[in-house]
Formats: structure tokens, C-alpha cells, sequence
């Protein structure tokens, strides 16, 4: 994680976050990559992440997607500001089957109260797997 050009209350905030969601947790997120208005989270592709025909089931892309878009968000945010999805569309390109699977997130609009974000989720070798826009409500 770079953060580079984050201050140290908004690192605090990002190390904090990723440790605190249940269910990026329980999918196996990981932060690779931040830094102001820009995040890139993974997970490891493993059994229990795919649907039966052995690809990782659309869900998984869309909470690693949405996961990735929050935390872009969250370096623009003040202290006590939260948000929450208000819509979210995905694109599926193209199937997943195993290795790490990377969401990399920017926020195209911040405004008073609406964020609208896109991400771009990649697999182990590099390919689009998915696009996705997304819009946020500051709370």
C-alpha cells in the first residue's frame, strides 16, 4: 500500500477500514494499492468463491468491485463522512477461474453529497474481466 500522497488521519482511516469489513474479510480482500481517489484491492481465487461451472461467481466480482470503489472514495472523505452504494454496474467480460483476481477503482465525480466512481477488475494474467460505474450517497 503507497498512500504517498494521503496524510497520516486518512491512512489511519484506510488501515483501519480494511480490517473492519466482515465481508470483504470473509471473501479474502486485500488492499494492494491506494492513494487519493484511487484504490486497487484483490482476492485469491479459491473453491469456495465460484459458482458450479467452476468461474468465480459474478458476486464476488461485484463486492471486490464495489469494495475497491469505496475504498477510492474513503481518501476523499473527512473524518467523520461515510457513504454507502447507491447503484452499482458491472460489465462481465469474461470469466475467472482461479489466481488473483484485481479491482482497481477511481472516482470520476466527487461532489457535495454524490460520488460516481468506475473500476476495472483484472485476472492473473493481466485481462479485463470487468468494468463497472458506480454512484455513492454521502450519509
Amino acid at each position: 500500500m503507497s498512500g504517498s500522497n494521503l496524510n497520516a488521519a486518512q491512512l489511519r482511516r484506510v488501515r483501519k477500514a480494511v480490517g473492519s469489513v466482515p465481508f470483504a474479510l470473509m471473501l479474502g480482500i486485500e488492499l494492494d494499492d491506494i492513494s487519493s481517489g484511487t484504490a486497487t484491492l484483490a482476492l485469491n481465487v479459491r473453491k469456495e468463491l465460484k459458482q458450479n461451472h467452476g468461474v468465480v461467481h459474478g458476486g464476488v466480482v461485484a463486492s471486490l468491485i464495489d469494495t475497491a470503489t469505496a475504498f477510492a472514495i474513503i481518501t476523499l472523505l473527512e473524518p467523520r463522512e461515510k457513504v454507502t452504494t447507491v447503484d452499482l454496474t458491472i460489465s462481465y467480460l469474461r470469466p475467472v477461474t482461479g489466481g488473483r483476481l484485481r479491482a482497481t477503482a477511481k472516482v470520476v465525480r466527487a461532489g457535495r453529497r454524490v460520488f460516481v466512481t468506475s473500476a476495472e477488475a483484472f485476472d492473473k494474467a493481466g485481462k479485463l474481466t470487468a468494468t463497472a460505474l458506480s454512484t455513492y450517497l454521502k450519509l
